[in-house]
């Protein structure tokens, strides 16, 4: 089976440094268990190590664009090589002069086409590469020049800092949504704008409808509903650090369990449609596909979707994200594959990652 994105744009270059899907709701969603295969898209690396917690037997990344592979390689190389507190100073969150010498102790552990990526890129690994990714850079302009044009430092403090839903809400609406923060959300987080500075532009060949009005509703959800305080990806768009929580896999109590582990993952540079062609039927138990059926036609999606549905197990899960394009299982594979849409809503309403539409958590019948 072609893959319709590889066959129609390219989207080589680093797109994303930091994973942004919520491995907390990805773990309970998937249920992985000592002994299950996994598959799991490759992205930044940080849920495809956050799945080796679980001790699974084996976890197979995939990425059709080897910046994000080599992304996931250096990940797995500062986890073997470096400390916890190391590991967090050279991928950029936490201060340190020292990031080029963290990278040389792991450089050699790097495959030659990861190891020449880095090479070339010293800017980054000395400031960070958790900040290197299109996508990340793309956040960081709104934080530097867009959010100070409405909040001030001191009121984006005191917002993290709001513990109730109630003393939330209510600094919301008296001293959040004002009239600037909207009209500077909309334009900075529109379709014409994500496109030029954030995602690739043919991410949005299939979105309808008004983009940064929904994102603007979802972000609502997170400021008020949500706890910022225990929300490590808000504080980081909102201040560049991790402030007062850390993302699933850069947890220290899950750093040795993910190290220990290390040796059954593996990873491989290519298509889904490339992957699943070589792949026996119900072979694998649960996958990770973060967002990527929204960046396919529907019907192409549909045909992966039943490709994806006779590699599972029985009971096999999979779970996927729906930012701006609804995907769901068609009707035509009720037989083989069922949604588990309480639990699915359930995690999405606690979902840390708070920009997407909707969460998908669907099982092999």
């Amino acid at each position: 089976m072609q893959s319709e994105m590889m066959r129609r744009a390219s989207f080589s270059g680093l797109r994303y440094s930091q994973c942004w899907e919520d491995a907390d709701v990805l773990l309970e969603a998937l249920d992985v268990r000592p002994g299950d295969v996994c598959l799991s898209i490759a992205s930044a690396g940080d849920n495809t190590l956050a799945l080796l917690a679980r001790s699974p037997l084996r976890v197979t990344a995939i990425d059709f664009n080897p910046a994000q592979i080599a992304c996931l390689e250096l990940r797995v190389a500062a986890y073997s090589e470096l400390s916890w507190e190391a590991m967090l100073e050279l991928l950029g969150f936490r201060d340190s002069v020292r990031r080029l010498t963290l990278y040389s102790r792991c450089r050699s552990r790097l495959s030659p086409i990861a190891r020449g990526f880095w090479d070339a890129c010293p800017a980054w690994i000395e400031t960070g590469v958790g900040s290197a990714g299109r996508f990340d850079r793309y956040l960081a302009m709104f934080r530097k020049f867009i959010l100070p044009l409405a909040h001030s430092r001191k009121r984006v403090e005191r917002l993290l800092h709001c513990r109730s839903r109630a003393e939330r809400e209510s600094f919301y609406i008296r001293e959040w949504d004002n009239h600037r923060w909207r009209i500077l959300f909309r334009s900075f987080f529109s379709r014409f704008v994500m496109a030029r500075l954030g995602r690739h532009p043919d991410t949005f060949r299939y979105v309808d409808g008004d983009v940064a009005g929904r994102i603007l509703a979802r972000t609502r959800h997170a400021l008020t509903v949500l706890d910022p305080g225990e929300n490590p990806y808000l504080q980081w768009i909102l201040t560049g650090r991790y402030q007062s929580a850390l993302p699933f896999a850069l947890r220290e109590e899950n750093f040795d369990a993910i190290r220990a582990n290390l040796e059954r993952l593996e990873w491989h540079c290519g298509s889904l449609e490339e992957f699943f062609d070589q792949t026996g039927t119900q072979t694998i138990d649960h996958c990770n596909f973060s967002d990527v059926f929204e960046y396919m036609s529907r019907g192409q999606f549909e045909r992966t979707l039943d490709r994806i549905a006779r590699t599972l197990r029985p009971g096999g899960r999979i779970a996927y994200w729906n930012l701006l394009v609804p995907r769901r299982r068609p009707e035509s594979l009720a037989q083989i594959l069922r949604p588990l849409g309480a639990l699915a809503a359930d995690l999405h309403a606690r979902d840390k990652a708070f920009f997407y539409e909707g969460f998908v958590l669907e099982e092999a019948a």
